[in-house]
């Protein structure tokens, strides 16, 4: 029992009691032995905390004095925490006895793993592969995310294809493991990101620092998805293409960080077409929105977080996972709907 890490699932809560509801007991009965479950709590106001409490006292409660987002939140409640790995789990994720293990062992097989993910399936799909990580992250020279098992919104099947355990490029964060030292090492999340993408951030820079980034196979998860932001929210369009631009900004070298981050915004500006020709104002307003925010934030004074590594020191390390054509062109006018559709000599 010594020689077993000390693993703590923690997950982030923010009026979330109706996942805690049906979704806690799954994450109870997990089998790793030497295991903390934390719930931290972003000053909720629907009786979270109280019903945790009552029904699960087992369970460390970690307050925060306000809803920091996914990034501040994550940040501030794992000062409190003491493990060898941390595992940032969403409130909306079924998983099954054995599902740490696997995870585990592949990390500790090697030091340089920083980070990793399980399988992410769709809660009310089972057969499918879910938005929020699906079987492993990549990234476009564009700086456009997406996975295996999930290109923009086409879902594939989980037929076995990806049943191999591989590194990639990012581990999403509604279930990811990583190595408490590395979290430190790399600074956590940038407040700035608020939510979303703002793991994919977290993962270029460990990779910049050397580390490798994984996914495993041997272990699955049902994501319910859109349980803080729904897919058709306003907001989270805003989040998502400015925090592509944040993105690209922290992990480039300076002048290819201006030169892709020119070409992405003209690329945005098909994405506001493609808006308004949906009749999606609000989405459009977002997007414009996001392009403000960062062309702005470019003017203020030192706004990054302190204690972030900024990659560009490490910039000599090999990145695998990228993908060094455009994943736009590749799905919007090539029509390849499937990751087994894009050659592997494609990526680095």
């Amino acid at each position: 029992m010594s020689n077993t890490p000390k693993v703590a699932v923690v997950i982030l809560n923010w009026n979330g009691i109706k996942y805690l509801r049906q979704f806690l007991p799954s994450v109870l009965s997990s089998t790793w032995p030497n295991l903390e479950i934390i719930v931290g709590d972003n000053a909720s106001t629907d009786g979270s905390v109280a019903f945790i409490e009552q029904e699960y006292p087992s369970i460390r409660i970690i307050q925060n004095d306000q809803n920091y987002g996914f990034t501040g939140g994550y940040n501030k409640v794992l000062e409190y925490v003491d493990a060898d790995y941390y595992i940032l789990l969403n409130s909306d994720v079924e998983v099954f006895p054995g599902w740490i293990a696997p995870v585990i062992n592949l990390m500790e097989s090697d030091p340089l793993i920083a980070a990793a993910a399980p399988k992410i399936k769709a809660y009310n799909q089972k057969e499918c592969f879910e938005h929020a990580g699906a079987a492993g992250g990549f990234i476009d020279c564009f700086g456009y995310p997406f996975c295996r098992g999930r290109m923009f919104y086409e879902m594939e099947q989980d037929k076995g294809q990806y049943h191999q355990s591989d590194e990639v490029f990012w581990a999403t964060g509604a279930a990811m493991f990583i190595k408490k030292h590395c979290w430190h090492e790399a600074g956590g999340f940038d407040d700035r990101f608020f939510a979303h993408m703002e793991e994919i951030d977290l993962c270029w820079r460990l990779k910049n620092m050397g580390y490798k980034i994984m996914y495993c196979a041997e272990s699955e998860v049902f994501h319910m998805g859109g349980g803080t932001l729904n897919v058709e929210n306003p907001f989270k369009t805003y989040l998502n293409f400015r925090n592509n631009l944040l993105l690209l900004q922290n992990n480039l070298p300076f002048w290819r960080a201006v030169f892709i981050i020119i070409i992405r915004i003209w690329m945005d500006l098909l994405a506001i077409f493609r808006f308004l020709n949906e009749g999606k104002r609000k989405d459009a307003w977002a997007v414009s929105r996001a392009h403000q925010n960062f062309v702005w934030s470019l003017f203020k004074s030192k706004n990054k977080n302190p204690s972030i590594k900024v990659s560009k020191k490490y910039k000599h390390y090999p990145l695998k996972g990228i993908y060094k054509g455009s994943i736009v062109w590749a799905f919007f006018i090539k029509k390849k709907k499937h990751f087994t559709e894009l050659s592997p000599e494609d990526f680095l």
